[in-house]
């Protein structure tokens, strides 16, 4: 064999080892769910800017980090022995509850222990958390896994509760409960009342913080009509503002029509001050 015929047998063996390699690596990033572009996730915490953005220090920076660190995110950089947020959010859960229960029990000093109860399930719900994530920007500092950020994540709304109430938790270890109820105070409490979270709060709610800003105001709710067989009942609400003011709603239960006569209230007395 020829100097010449052994070079071409060899070149062909190259390039046949070359293309298999290449399929071997095309498999292998199909498999393992990583892909030949470039990875646009967050991968490093730009806890600067965060601290900037929000106007908040962090004594222990590491919780703050793992306060927005993922569990999709620990599992994929295992060498680096980081911690997810899940017990940061399991802390910032109670934190929150707490700090919620105290600026209600306080600012709503008619409402008795049931409708407190209500007010507050409906501003720790997942999604006015998520609405709270939203408002301060959190969403672009988690740090996530490859599939997790593929599949949408950083705007899924469970996630960004969650990690909302890990940043509470950190906040709480770092600094403490009064410093976690000023940052609520601060940047969450003022939107529970504004349109963006009219689900949060109820007519009957907005209606009475309306009528109490002036002392001396009265606010009457009463039932003055029921209709319709018992599978199929009608309930008539009327709502007395000082006693001149009034407005009908009507519901299938009695509560649903003096919610919908505390709607129409609120409407009446919008119109009365244009």
């Amino acid at each position: 064999m020829t100097v010449l015929c052994i070079k071409l047998l060899l070149y062909k063996i190259l390039v046949v080892y070359i293309r298999e390699l290449c399929n071997y690596h095309d498999f292998k990033s199909r498999m393992c769910g990583t892909f030949p572009f470039s990875f646009k996730g967050v991968s490093k915490l730009d806890v600067k800017k965060f601290k900037k953005t929000l106007s908040i220090s962090f004594s222990n920076e590491e919780l703050l980090i793992q306060a927005f660190t993922h569990s999709s995110y620990v599992n994929e950089h295992q060498n680096r022995h980081l911690s997810d947020n899940e017990r940061l959010e399991f802390l910032g859960d109670a934190v929150l509850e707490l700090a919620v229960s105290d600026y209600l029990y306080k600012r709503h000093k008619q409402m008795s222990e049931g409708e407190l109860t209500k007010l507050r399930a409906n501003i720790v719900c997942e999604e006015s958390l998520y609405h709270f994530a939203e408002i301060l920007g959190l969403s672009e500092y988690i740090l996530l896994g490859r599939g997790e950020e593929r599949t949408g994540g950083r705007n899924r709304q469970a996630l960004l509760a969650d990690v909302f109430e890990a940043f509470l938790g950190a906040l709480y270890l770092d600094q403490g409960m009064a410093v976690c109820q000023s940052f609520l105070e601060c940047h969450v409490f003022p939107h529970i009342t504004s349109d963006a979270f009219s689900h949060v709060m109820d007519y009957k709610t907005k209606l009475q913080e309306l009528i109490q800003k002036e002392k001396g105001n009265t606010l009457k709710y009463k039932i003055v009509e029921e209709k319709g067989p018992s599978h199929a009942k009608e309930f008539s609400a009327q709502v007395t503002v000082n006693n001149k003011i009034n407005a009908i709603g009507i519901g299938r239960s009695k509560k649903e029509a003096e919610q919908f006569a505390a709607k129409k209230m609120l409407e009446q007395l919008k119109r009365n001050h244009k």
